[in-house]
């Protein structure tokens, strides 16, 4: 049998990153990925792998120290806010997060030394998080801690796209001056929706000018719409020459998220993912990583997220 060139990660300690059954961010959105991801005998495509625990010097690559032993105190007790009332601690937060940012930095070893040539994390793209914060969700920015340790490793260009209806605005605001990361994000209009921000002004400060791309959306855009932006998505890509691809693909931009306006189907995340295959296999080895990012409406997580583990295997 052929080698997989796939992989994607699954395990109770990336479950365990959520908020409670009540939360829109509960650990059912797991499974709901899991149970299509099995029911479509995609587990038989593809290697799948176990959670791996981040060290806290890994962690700090992106986040502050004094931040991180803020999370770890909170984890211990399990009350209040990580943040200003967004997002909870619960008690083992620090592990759960630490689960989610350890396995993508796993996912980025393994493609790089080329053991695989894609990557698929269910609970992962957190893209809100700040450099000395919690924001939306999110504890730490596993995305950004991704980028960081990728330039550790000697990498000089990362293109990071995200699709999430949200603007990944800690990645943004962490790399606005950095000509190191090509950003692109294609996301609900932030008149509309939180953060509020990602407008398409905002392009990079200093070295990094034109090298951010925001692309904002009506809340009502569909895929016609969105395959009408992405061919902007490859104009702008193709003046750069990334050496990694880091996709958070969010399926709350799905028609029907409880908490989002946006109306594409599961078909602009295959359309998304399978340009980015075709696009990483041109500039730089085929090294694509997914994360799944947000989305609250559990049938669209199975739709969106097989998607992209179907376009991802070759």
């Amino acid at each position: 049998m052929k080698k997989s060139t796939a992989c994607v990660y699954l395990g109770v300690e990336l479950a365990s990153y959520g908020f409670g059954d009540q939360h829109p961010f509960g650990p059912q959105r797991h499974q709901a990925f899991q149970q299509a991801f099995e029911d479509q005998q995609l587990d038989k495509l593809v290697s799948v792998l176990k959670p791996v625990l981040a060290d806290r010097s890994v962690i700090e690559l992106f986040h502050s120290r004094d931040y991180v032993q803020q999370v770890i105190d909170k984890s211990a007790s399990g009350k209040g806010f990580l943040d200003y009332g967004d997002t909870p601690a619960f008690k083992g937060v620090f592990e759960a997060a630490s689960y989610v940012a350890g396995t993508v930095i796993d996912a980025v070893d393994r493609l790089l030394s080329n053991e695989f040539q894609h990557a698929f994390i269910p609970i992962a793209g957190l893209h809100h998080a700040r450099r000395n914060g919690a924001a939306g969700f999110c504890a730490f920015n596993d995305c950004g801690i991704a980028i960081e340790y990728l330039k550790t490793r000697g990498l000089k260009q990362i293109l990071y796209v995200d699709i999430d209806a949200h603007h990944g605005d800690g990645v943004f605001y962490g790399f606005e001056d950095d000509p190191g990361l090509i950003f692109v994000d294609v996301h609900e209009s932030g008149d509309y929706l939180y953060p509020g921000t990602g407008s398409a002004e905002e392009t990079g400060k200093a070295e990094a000018e034109s090298f951010k791309l925001n692309i904002p959306m009506r809340p009502d855009a569909r895929d016609d719409d969105f395959y009408k932006v992405w061919e902007n998505v490859e104009t702008f890509i193709d003046r750069f020459e990334p050496e990694f691809i880091l996709l958070q693909c969010g399926a709350d931009s799905l028609a029907g998220d409880p908490i989002t306006d946006m109306k594409y189907s599961d078909a602009a995340h295959a359309h998304a993912t399978s340009r980015l295959v075709e696009i990483a296999k041109q500039k730089c080895n085929g090294r694509l990583l997914a994360m799944g990012g947000g989305g609250y409406n559990h049938d669209n997580i199975a739709r969106a997220w097989t998607a992209v583990v179907k376009n991802l295997i070759s």
